[in-house]
């Protein structure tokens, strides 16, 4: 396994880990910690991409990375 495969899979675990999390009430969409996990998982998937292209999951996460991004500011300015 290589390491952009390694931090693809990881990445996708954090994107998991932080929706199971919403789904049992530990993490609110609105939280902080949920769009900066939905980041981080989507920016280490959209890395491992650059090896091994593959348009519609980049076109996902690139999605996927925006909307996180939104939700993280949304997250800040309500503080």
């Amino acid at each position: 396994m290589t390491l952009p495969d390694a931090l693809g899979i990881f990445g996708s675990i954090v994107i998991v880990v932080a929706y199971f999390a919403n789904l049992r009430g530990i993490l609110l969409n609105t939280d902080l910690a949920y769009s900066l996990l939905n980041l981080i998982g989507a920016a280490l998937i959209l890395f491992s991409l650059w090896w091994a292209w593959n348009t519609a999951a980049a076109v996902m996460e690139g999605f996927w990375a925006a909307i996180s991004a939104y939700g993280l500011t949304r997250a800040i300015l309500a503080r």
